[in-house]
């Protein structure tokens, strides 16, 4: 572990608690937990806190995804399909990440958010369970269809700029599956497991993930993720709706900052 103070650590840990809440409800909790970590730990390399950051992200993920696919009704084989699909498209953007300038990306996404802030708004029945009833049956063709669109081409974008990836994944399976967001938040945790493991894989390979402090704020992230996840099966799905829009202006605010502050 780092050589920090016990107020940094305290404060690491609570973020880590509410990014694992924010992230089991609709996705989005690195929001909170990297910038945390980089504020945190301004002497560390970014190559080990971004290990770090998955290190922990992992633990709460696989909580969440766990609490959910025992209480809500979540196809895992679907869900770890879109995974593998989705940690292919990482890799793939990734390897042309050192091509693309952020400063062009980030507007394109902000208003991408924009408007699926809109149309959520707009459509108040979007994932909701009385839509889920009326939805059409789970095809072979809407299957391949989210695994080469969501799982691929947000995995893509993971690997290529990064921010909102588990917002996307909750909106895109939403809309290609028909799923209802309570089921979509769960599936989505499961193809982040596999995303995050890649990640986790390749930065532990290259020595970049801080493990003591990783496995004291896992603890705090996992707590959280098993709560959001108890409370978004709870509440239902317009709980998860008004989280998700919370998070969607959060994360176009932030975009909005680092463009242009």
């Amino acid at each position: 572990m780092p050589d920090i103070s016990l107020t940094t650590l305290v404060l690491l840990c609570v973020a880590a608690l509410a990014a694992g809440w924010i992230d089991a409800v609709v996705g989005g909790g690195g929001l909170l937990l990297l910038p945390a970590l980089l504020l945190g730990l301004p002497q560390v390399p970014a190559a080990q806190v971004l290990g770090t950051n998955k290190a922990v992200a992992i633990v709460g993920t696989t909580g969440a995804a766990v609490t959910y696919v025992r209480k809500a009704p979540v196809r895992v084989g679907t869900a770890v399909r879109i995974g593998l699909a989705a940690l292919t498209g990482s890799m793939a953007g990734a390897f042309f990440a050192a091509g693309i300038s952020s400063a062009v990306l980030r507007p394109v996404i902000m208003v991408v958010l924009l408007g699926v802030a809109a149309f959520v708004m707009l459509r108040p029945s979007f994932g909701s369970r009385t839509a889920e009833a009326d939805r059409p049956p789970l095809t072979r063709a809407r299957i391949v269809t989210a695994i080469v669109v969501v799982g691929g081409g947000i995995g893509f974008y993971d690997g290529l700029f990064g921010p909102g990836t588990g917002t996307f994944l909750v909106l895109a399976l939403t809309a290609v599956l028909h799923l209802d967001l309570v089921t979509a938040s769960a599936t989505a945790k499961i193809v982040n497991v596999c995303t995050n493991a890649g990640a986790l894989a390749m930065f532990a390979h290259q020595g970049h993930v801080m493990w003591a402090l990783a496995a004291v704020m896992a603890v705090f992230n996992l707590a959280g993720g098993m709560i959001g996840a108890r409370m978004a099966l709870a509440k239902g799905a317009e709980f998860v709706r008004g989280v998700l829009l919370v998070v969607v202006f959060s994360l176009v605010a932030k975009l909005a900052f680092d463009q242009w502050a």
